[in-house]
């Protein structure tokens, strides 16, 4: 065989391996489809355990009959929610104090499933003074958003001590950051969805204030939402993502070794995280984030609109009926935790 042709094989060969891999990792040509037929889209998260059913959904569903969705991971809120309003990410989990101020802004968002309840802290450095709310008077504090429901806690917490919003400094910042600045000790507190709140404990220098599920029980942070275009186009698409996060809920609560493989295989193919954070949170109590009762109900977002409007965020304008469509929650609700078990 001569140079010339040997060259060609292998461009030949080169070039049919590299469209192979494009077609596996980009396109998902070679992904097992979902039973239904349906279309994969994508669907927006960030690595925090308001989010963890996403992952869960997908790769359980991979070792069964194929995902409905592709996970993408975003670093930071502003990438997501950009994401989501250029039509990148069909679905995306969304602060839920966001997805209102995004529908008073005309977006046709609707919120159909939460993402979690409970499932955030307020942590302190451990050499801290600080022993309750009245202790953070003219502290700096760290939230995600100024969309976030951990600024809205904080507004709540305030009215509760008898305090005032300027009595302390909400600065935003995010999560990911917040360990590092508290373990310098530029931020006297910081709050925001785990594991990063369980990071500094773990590590040795951060301490709980308080979980948000002693101090707001059925704490919501984060939210399902889809476009209305979606509801009224790709319905049954819709309605198997919600189906799909609500049995991965389901799958969670069942018992602890679920949720301890899940810290696992999350971790390593989603999250780029260590395993023992995720562990630490899920387990620490085991009650510190829960995935069942995920259904959006209308007192919830209520308190919502209302520690949005007082604190400035919210003008208002939208209400329960404008922004969740509860329909696909019904029957989600109905369906059992997904029958999966890691093999060893």
């Amino acid at each position: 065989m001569t140079l010339r042709r040997t060259i060609l094989l292998f461009a030949l060969a080169w070039t049919v391996a590299i469209t192979l891999l494009h077609g596996a990792l980009n396109l998902k040509l070679f992904s097992p489809k979902p039973k239904s037929g349906a279309e994969v889209g994508r669907i927006g998260f960030l690595p925090v355990t308001c989010h963890l059913t996403c992952p869960v959904t997908d790769f359980i569903n991979k070792q069964n009959e194929g995902s409905i969705f592709e996970p993408v991971r975003f670093n930071s809120w502003p990438e997501l929610k950009e994401a989501y309003l250029s039509g990148y990410t069909k679905a995306t989990f969304i602060l839920a104090p966001m997805a209102i101020a995004l529908r008073e802004q005309g977006v046709p968002i609707k919120v159909v499933y939460l993402g979690h309840r409970d499932g955030s802290a307020v942590v302190v450095h451990k050499d801290s003074n600080i022993h309750r709310m009245q202790d953070l008077r003219g502290k700096r504090i760290a939230v995600p958003n100024r969309y976030s429901n951990q600024r809205l806690l904080f507004f709540r917490a305030l009215k509760q001590a008898g305090m005032k919003p300027e009595d302390v400094e909400l600065i935003e910042m995010p999560p990911p950051d917040m360990p590092a600045a508290l373990y310098a000790k530029s931020v006297d507190a910081i709050s925001s969805g785990e594991p990063f709140m369980g990071q500094t404990e773990l590590d040795g220098y951060g301490r709980v204030l308080w979980l948000t599920k002693d101090v707001w029980p059925n704490f919501i942070s984060c939210v399902l939402a889809v476009s209305e275009d979606a509801i009224e186009n790709d319905r049954e698409w819709v309605q198997e993502l919600v189906n799909g996060i609500a049995r991965s809920g389901k799958w969670l609560d069942q018992d602890m070794d679920n949720r301890m493989d899940a810290a696992k295989f999350v971790s390593r193919h989603y999250y780029n995280q260590n395993p023992r954070l995720l562990e630490f949170v899920l387990s620490k109590p085991p009650d510190r984030v829960t995935y069942t009762e995920l259904v959006p109900l209308k007192p919830d977002f209520e308190e919502i609109e209302q520690l949005g409007r007082e604190s400035g965020i919210l003008e208002g304008t939208a209400h329960f009926e404008d922004y969740v469509d509860p329909s696909f929650a019904a029957e989600a609700n109905r369906l059992s935790a997904y029958d999966w078990k890691n093999e060893p």
